[in-house]
């Protein structure tokens, strides 16, 4: 039977999602369909902030996962991390005052996430955070005060790891806003795993399967220095060897395009994510900064380098599908050895199974209820 908590303010509750990056959306989408399918009756209310806000960064992403439409567009655009953070923050309190959602669901770590969180408890609007709990112990990282903050004003909390709960716990978070449900964008790649295992991706670049590396690096701490030029030779020297591909992310390719030593290996634009997972899965390895691809790699049982000093996800270090390099781009260098070594690939972490976002929507469905409840 379903339970429905009607709003507050009388009429049907409200569910409001706001999304920014595209590493967003991959994590929202099963969310949003399993909460409109468990509310059926509820107004769902998607709003995009424009974090990314290239075409090819953010669309793409939104037409290969079948998500609705936003209901709203922030637009918010390029610029530091204050100015990001602050322009959400604007813009999002007027629309929270306009639809007065009665739950604010907001995914991982980036500024528009804790705009986001911010805002929700400044008007006192109830707020889950998906992605809970996940460090990295480094402060310096703008995405770990992200997460800190955004946890800390959450009512619910939404986990895809152990390690998060002792994290969590440690911090002074109590239990009972504490729910261990796994790993939505492991959801969003079990539904559309027959679709990239037969995308053949790698033969439209060129490339054979088990028999490339693929490579995607962002992060400023390696792109905007000197630490992208080093990697651009350590790359040239992998590839020598093995064949490199590497999909750019535009803020990538600006800092590469400056830069006057040759490139030796294949580039692209960004790509879609069917063909991006596509191209993930049939790598004989994958060289990352990214948070994601750690996991969709763990997922996929493709070995994982990571170009920094450390990762939020130990879980995936811990199961052996992750080496964290250091954010030295000589690490680079221990690629190839590592691949000739025999390895074989561990099962996926405990709860990543393509269920976390129905565990999710069990959990918003029992909170509303008792928040009817206790109106009434």
């Amino acid at each position: 039977m379903i339970h429905e908590a009607p709003s507050g303010r009388g009429g049907r509750p409200r569910v409001m999602y706001v999304l920014g990056t595209r590493p967003n959306f991959v994590k929202m989408a099963p969310v949003i369909a399993a909460l409109r399918d468990r509310l059926p009756r509820a107004r769902h209310i998607v709003v995009h902030t424009g974090q990314h806000y290239d075409p090819l960064m953010s669309d793409i992403f939104m037409r290969d996962l079948r998500l609705p439409a936003p209901d709203r567009m922030l637009g918010v655009g390029s610029g530091s991390h204050a100015e990001q953070t602050a322009r959400v923050m604007e813009r999002l309190e007027r629309v929270l005052v306009e639809d007065r959602p009665d739950l604010l669901v907001v995914p991982g770590d980036v500024n528009s996430t804790l705009a986001a969180a911010l805002t929700a408890a400044k008007l006192g609007v109830r707020l889950a955070h998906v992605e809970s709990g996940l460090r990295s112990f480094d402060r310096s990282m703008p995405e770990e005060i992200n997460r800190v903050l955004t946890d800390r004003l959450s009512q619910l909390l939404f986990l895809h790891s152990d390690e998060a709960v002792a994290n969590l716990r440690a911090e002074g978070i109590e239990d009972e806003r504490i729910h261990y449900v796994g790993n939505t964008m492991i959801d969003t790649l079990t539904v559309m795993e027959e679709r990239f295992r037969s995308f053949d991706a790698a033969r439209a670049h060129g490339v054979r399967e088990r028999q490339y590396l693929l490579v995607t690096l962002h992060r400023p701490a390696l792109v905007d220095g000197p630490l992208l030029a080093e990697a651009v030779t350590r790359l040239n020297e992998v590839a020598s060897q093995l064949p490199v591909l590497f999909p750019m992310h535009p803020r990538t390719r600006a800092r590469l395009d400056r830069l006057t030593i040759p490139v030796r290996f294949q580039c692209t634009g960004p790509v879609g994510y069917l063909e991006f997972l596509s191209l993930e899965a049939d790598a004989a390895a994958v060289l990352t900064d990214s948070g994601g691809v750690q996991e969709e790699t763990t997922y996929l049982g493709v070995p994982c380098f990571t170009l920094r000093d450390n990762t939020e996800r130990p879980v995936t270090v811990r199961i052996g599908t992750n080496t964290v390099l250091g954010l030295d781009p000589a690490g680079i260098a221990a690629i190839l050895p590592a691949l000739a070594e025999e390895r074989t690939a561990p099962p996926p972490p405990p709860l990543w199974d393509g269920m976390a976002a129905s565990r999710l929507a069990d959990v918003v469905e029992r909170s509303m209820a008792g928040l009817s409840s206790a109106r009434g």
